[in-house]
């Protein structure tokens, strides 16, 4: 007897796979639309394009460093770029305060820009325009707490940061209420 796995149900041809019923890490305005495939016809017109490889390092050279010419106008520097977003993010994180709580999944930073979430590899940021509403939560029993931003259109996105021991809730409290003192303006 043949059993199969999944589904029955497919996508009609033609629409855009979307919705958490095929994707479950869909979430509206987090994740990217998935692309829609090509159609049957244009895959006769298109030609195929062939992958560029990257040619292999000499195993005679291998061992020596590869000597790296000054920056200059025909070179421009590629560290010189990094170093002064460094430069600006320190200088951003230096003018209030800055609230920020992680834990080995999940991570939240609040500061002058707005709000970041971090769930393992997905995350979403909010400007301080599109907040509603910032919401905390600290469990009776427990070490998660729990931090709820409200957007605008009556969506929320909640993250629970397990703390180390129960003390810290009263800190992050009144470091989350300093930056939200700081930035954040009711209509």
């Amino acid at each position: 007897m043949e059993q199969r796995i999944g589904s029955s149900s497919k996508p009609l041809e033609g629409e855009p796979v979307k919705g958490a019923g095929f994707d479950p890490a869909f979430i509206p305005g987090i994740t990217a639309p998935a692309a829609v495939p090509a159609q049957a016809g244009s895959e006769d017109e298109a030609e195929p394009q062939d992958a560029v490889a990257e040619p292999e390092p000499d195993p005679a050279t291998a061992g020596e460093p590869e000597s790296e010419a000054p920056a200059g106008p025909d070179r421009p520097s590629d560290e010189a770029p990094a170093d002064e977003a460094e430069q600006a993010d320190d200088e951003d994180a230096a003018d209030g305060p800055v609230f920020e709580a992680a834990d080995r999944r999940a991570r939240i930073v609040a500061d002058r820009k707005g709000v970041r979430l971090r769930l393992d590899e997905e995350s979403c940021e909010f400007r301080w325009d599109e907040i509603a509403a910032v919401e905390t939560e600290s469990p009776r029993f427990g070490k998660r707490f729990t931090i709820t931003v409200h957007t605008p259109d009556r969506r929320w996105y909640p993250i629970e940061i397990e703390a180390a021991a129960r003390a810290r809730f009263q800190e992050w409290d009144e470091q989350l209420d300093a930056v939200l003192d700081a930035y954040f303006e009711e209509a």
